[in-house]
């Protein structure tokens, strides 16, 4: 005997002698309800059955998308993300007027018909055929369904929704078929279930529970009996019966749904006039997409765990599988984003920059030995409006952000580093004068030697600035000419060769010029990519890659599961000697050097300010033992030099590293640590030599030369010898004029970049 299904309804093999009854019909329905003037009726029905015969077995049938939610490391929500904003929910937390409101408006005898109702076809062909047009529809519930599963499958891509949703005898006939498959496998229940989840209810929301909390601000099971009859009502027409945008219209609707739910004995009269008297009581909560909604101020760090994904290999083999997964959604993804941290870096960027000022800050906190991201935020928040921007200031061009900033000095330690490791003392003296040519020649990688072929020269900031001077005191007042004489001394690949090992790369993707003038910071780099190398310092020479994502979770149907994530790889960069060496250095020079305003008084820390030439970037890069933050001030545009300038309601003559990227550093890391360990470093002895006593104690670095040209792309020589390309001004500065040409592609300008000196060729 033929196996009943859950729910009632007729077994398979009576659908299928059913079917085989009304095939014929099929033509002549697609021509009275959808098609009226189709003349080929006997034409369409013929090719009803062969077409039939010819379609697969089974329906694919591809898991809801839903929305994505992004969490911070405490569990709190960041954001939610979707490309359907959709939350699917049982049955039986779907409200029962609800179950009952739709079946009675869309398909009253649901639970008498198969997946085809041949009463429902004979009803409209007679109803359309009295009207002269279509007045009425035959689909049943199921077949409903099977084509919103089609146009979920064409997903966002127009072409496959036209296809999906075409007014064709073909289309109509593979829906009729699988519309008997749906029956066989899922009964009733489930596929009323699945119907109102997948559904669309207008406003962006698909399914049922959305449309709860888009209209009325609650969920799905809590629907009342108006509530439910409006939202079924919206079904046939969302555009037409909505209600935040046509009230009218839509409690017309609404009250043809609650009268029809009378007379299917669903409701009393009674109780369907009492609701035909009520208000909407539309409570409507806008719809929140996107990393713009998100809190703390972390729409950057949002954008930034978006770009992680679809760029990670991790994640699926192409960017084509892995948008599939982001774009499917039902993701919960816990971040690294530590909100105390993210907290204090708002509220520290907000004091210190405003968001309409002419330059802008951008800052990240890093975890030394796990690379975790703790906090990510800039002065000008995300969005499209006036001051607003969707470039991630903190981050590399290839994970949303810009070109980079010249890092200036807070390069310095990493040219320490390279020296330190290959066995240089810290107590290393240089004659260091106020103004010296470049050293040359200077071995670079691959056998290569840089030449200072017609003598270049470069200056510290202050005349008083002239050696001899140790290590110790070079890095506290940042002397320009220590370092050039250092990495003249060492070489340009080891120091090529340190950065490497700390992550330290090009913003813009391009490698690292072989030029002594690097020492200088003329290389543009993100504020991420210098939290992180400092955190290596910090974590005694141990080098951890940045990680932003904890784990993720995918809910798929009722089932959800884990998915793998990157890991932060560590490796040793350093030894911690020489870790130790650097961590004392820059404890110097927060204690008596150039980093003074950024000290964090009884707790210890460390770290470096950074000028560029003409004050187009400014830069203070520091850590505890437990945190390493970075602070960049300037133009994200690199046209505005930061000289008799407003930042923040404060006039500064000339912008310093230590004066305004130091504070906001300092506000920035003390709330973040607050309440949290103190540990020190593991400081060494570094003995002072005998020193000039009337020697000048330096004010910040300076950038990296005194002598400034107008180009402003870092392509550029000494402080615009010759200048960058693509943004700026005339090639070049007043003086020193550029007398000699260099190797085609070996120094080459960046977009938008500030000028800084790179020097000389290789012969």
């Amino acid at each position: 005997m033929p196996k009943k299904r859950s729910g009632g309804g007729l077994s398979p093999t009576q659908q299928a002698a059913k079917f085989l009854g009304v095939s014929v019909l099929a033509g002549a329905v697609l021509a009275g309800i959808a098609m009226p003037a189709v003349g080929a009726l006997g034409l369409a029905a013929k090719g009803s059955v062969e077409s039939f015969d010819e379609l697969p077995v089974n329906m694919k049938t591809p898991p809801l998308s839903q929305r994505t939610t992004i969490l911070d490391a405490d569990g709190g929500q960041i954001a939610t993300v979707f490309s359907r904003d959709r939350t699917v929910v049982p049955l039986k937390n779907i409200s029962p007027y609800m179950q009952k409101a739709i079946v009675a408006i869309e398909d009253s005898r649901f639970y008498q018909h198969g997946a085809i109702d041949l009463k429902g076809v004979l009803r409209a062909l007679n109803k359309n055929a009295q009207s002269g047009g279509v007045a009425q529809g035959a689909s049943t519930l199921t077949q409903q369904y099977v084509k919103n599963v089609f146009v979920e499958e064409a997903g966002d891509d127009p072409t496959k929704v036209a296809q999906a949703t075409q007014q064709t005898i073909g289309r109509k006939i593979r829906e009729l078929k699988y519309a008997i498959q749906v029956e066989e496998e899922l009964g009733k229940k489930r596929i009323l279930e699945n119907y109102l989840n997948i559904t669309f209810f207008g406003e962006q929301a698909y399914g049922v529970e959305a449309a709860a909390q888009r209209y009325f601000s609650k969920h799905a099971k809590d629907l009342t009996l108006p509530e439910a009859a409006l939202l079924a009502g919206i079904v046939q027409s969302p555009s037409r019966y909505d209600p935040v945008n046509d009230e009218a219209e839509a409690t017309k609707r609404r009250n043809v749904v609650l009268q029809r739910m009378a007379e299917v004995g669903d409701v009393s009269q009674a109780d369907a006039d009492r609701a035909k008297k009520q208000p909407l009581g539309l409570k409507v909560s806008k719809p929140k997409n996107g990393c713009i909604t998100a809190v703390k101020g972390a729409g950057f760090f949002c954008d930034y765990v978006r770009e992680i994904f679809l760029t990670d290999p991790v994640f699926g083999k192409s960017r084509a599988a892995r948008a599939k997964i982001w774009n499917q959604g039902g993701l919960t993804i816990r971040t690294t984003l530590d909100p105390q941290a993210q907290d204090s870096l708002q509220d520290s960027v907000r004091d210190h920059v405003y968001k309409d000022d002419e330059v802008a800050t951008a800052a990240s906190i890093v975890e030394p030995g796990t690379g975790k991201i703790l906090a990510m935020g800039q002065s000008r928040p995300y969005g499209f409006g006036k001051n607003e921007t969707q470039i991630n200031l903190s981050v590399d061009r290839a994970q949303g952000g810009g070109i980079g900033y010249q890092p200036g000095s807070t390069f310095k330690p990493f040219v320490a580093a390279a020296a330190i490791e290959g066995g240089m003392p810290a107590t290393k003296v240089y004659g260091s004068p106020y103004e010296m040519e470049y050293p040359s020649p200077v071995q670079a990688c691959d056998g290569k030697t840089w030449q200072n072929l017609k003598g270049e020269t470069l200056t510290n900031e202050n005349e008083s600035e002239s050696g001899p001077y140790a290590m110790k005191e070079a890095m506290a007042k940042s002397v320009n000419t220590y370092f050039v004489e250092m990495i003249g001394d060492v070489g340009i690949c080891p120091v090529i060769e340190m950065t490497k090992k700390m992550g330290v790369e090009r913003a813009d993707g391009r490698a690292l010029d072989q030029s002594p003038s690097l020492a200088l910071g003329t290389a543009v780099m993100s504020p991420l990519t210098m939290a992180n190398a400092y955190a290596t310092f910090a974590s005694r020479g141990m080098y951890c890659t940045p990680v932003a994502i904890e784990s993720i979770s995918q809910r798929i149907g009722d089932q959800t599961k884990s998915l793998p994530v990157p890991k932060s790889t560590c490796s040793r960069a350093m030894s911690e000697t020489t870790a130790d060496t650097i961590n004392t250095l820059l404890r110097g020079v927060v204690e008596d050097g150039t980093g003074r305003q950024a000290g964090l008084g009884s707790r210890p820390s460390a770290g470096k300010t950074g000028t560029t030439d003409e004050r187009y970037s400014a830069w203070f890069v520091g850590y505890t033992p437990n945190m390493a933050g970075a602070v960049w001030v300037g133009d994200p545009a690199h046209n505005r030099k930061m000289v008799q300038i407003s930042i923040g309601g404060s006039w500064h003559d000339k912008v310093y590293g230590g004066e305004v990227p130091g504070p906001i550093w300092k506000d920035m890391m003390a709330g973040a640590l607050d309440g949290r360990p103190a540990p020190d470093f593991n400081l060494i002895n570094i003995p002072d030599p005998e020193q000039d006593k009337d020697k000048g104690r330096g004010h910040d670095d300076g950038g990296n030369g005194d002598k400034p040209g107008n180009g402003h792309g870092d392509g550029g020589l000494i402080g615009g010898l010759i200048g960058g390309t693509d943004t700026g001004g005339t090639t070049g500065g007043t003086e020193p004029q550029p007398t000699f040409t260099l190797p085609e592609g070996f120094i080459q300008g960046n977009e938008n970049g500030g000028g800084n000196g790179n020097g000389g060729k290789f012969p």
